[in-house]
């Protein structure tokens, strides 16, 4: 059963088309056929705004996890053959530091559903028992609606719909590697048993995901990746790692 075509589930995403479709007409004296990918991107620029408290909640975690984890490491080093006391000494450490194991959880479990409803927008080509008229958008000529793959298979893959859905499917493969560089170094070292080819891939899976997904959906993760890149940038350097985790 899909999710979203549920009465409730289904209004909302027609509402959010229907906004979208209103700023675009907005936008159009001033942006012309450009109109449509800014409303995408201004949409999604003012969720994840919106989300900055989750991305604080995750970053603060994230610090307190670095700061604890020699103690946990020898915690796991001299209890792994006891796992229920193990986990008793965990808990008792993290009360002991007032903080949560599943602080960083529970922030990223909050946005999920407002980030899938966004999403879902510039995926489905029919909501509410109506064509999704977003997907009609086009950006230099390249329908919103259309997929890399999707027009491969269909026998419309032509030179325009390759270089402007290519431009944003490299982009995210840019934004991904210079996140990986920036601000993941040790990922310049795989993890035991883990291949370095794996760990690069698993930082171009969401441009992977954009060869699949709508030209709409494309924008809305290179957006998304862009903004998480800056925001992490930030917040490392206000909740910087404890240096010896």
């Amino acid at each position: 059963m899909d999710l979203f075509s549920l009465p409730p589930v289904a209004a909302l995403l027609d509402l959010t088309a229907t906004g979208l479709m209103a700023l675009i007409a907005l936008l159009t004296p001033a942006a012309g056929p450009l109109a449509a990918a800014l409303a995408i991107v201004l949409l999604t620029v003012v969720v994840r705004t919106a989300l900055i408290p989750v991305g604080i909640a995750q970053a603060k975690a994230e610090q307190v996890r670095s700061r604890l984890a020699p103690r946990l490491r020898e915690l796991q080093r001299r209890l792994r053959s006891d796992p229920e006391r193990l986990q008793r000494e965990t808990m008792k450490l993290y009360r002991e530091e007032g903080a949560s194991p599943f602080a960083g959880c529970v922030p990223l479990l909050l946005q999920t559903p407002i980030v899938s409803l966004v999403y879902a927008v510039f995926l489905h080509p029919a909501i509410a028992g109506h064509a999704n008229p977003l997907l009609d958008e086009t950006l230099f000529g390249v329908p919103l609606g259309h997929s890399l793959v999707g027009a491969l298979v269909s026998g419309g893959l032509d030179g325009r719909t390759t270089l402007v859905i290519g431009a944003v499917v490299v982009s995210i493969a840019t934004v991904g590697e210079l996140t990986r560089r920036l601000l993941r170094p040790v990922a310049a070292t795989p993890l035991p048993g883990v291949p370095r080819a794996l760990t690069v891939l698993l930082h171009a899976a969401t441009a992977i995901i954009a060869v699949f997904v709508p030209l709409a959906a494309a924008l809305y993760l290179l957006t998304t990746v862009a903004w998480t890149l800056g925001q992490r940038w930030v917040l490392t350097r206000r909740y910087p790692p404890h240096p010896s985790s």
